[in-house]
């Protein structure tokens, strides 16, 4: 596991302060709590945006990247 120093400004630990005493856990693990939610939701709208992208294509992959080089 890797530490790493994060500036948070005073309200933010301030709100922080108030999680981690309803939750009566460590400070450390609702950050990491919440940094994998935030990856978890970029991660996934990243991915929605490209996911089979040429499923619906009428050309075949292949034959399209053989065409653009050979314009080179």
């Amino acid at each position: 596991m890797s530490r790493i120093l994060v500036d948070l400004p005073d309200s933010q630990v301030e709100e922080l302060a108030v999680l981690v005493a309803a939750e009566q856990r460590p400070r450390a693990a609702v950050i990491r709590d919440a940094i994998e939610a935030y990856i978890s939701q970029h991660k996934a709208a990243l991915g929605a945006d490209v996911f089979g992208l040429w499923k619906r294509k009428k050309v075949d992959g292949l034959e399209y990247q053989q065409e653009l080089r050979a314009e080179w």
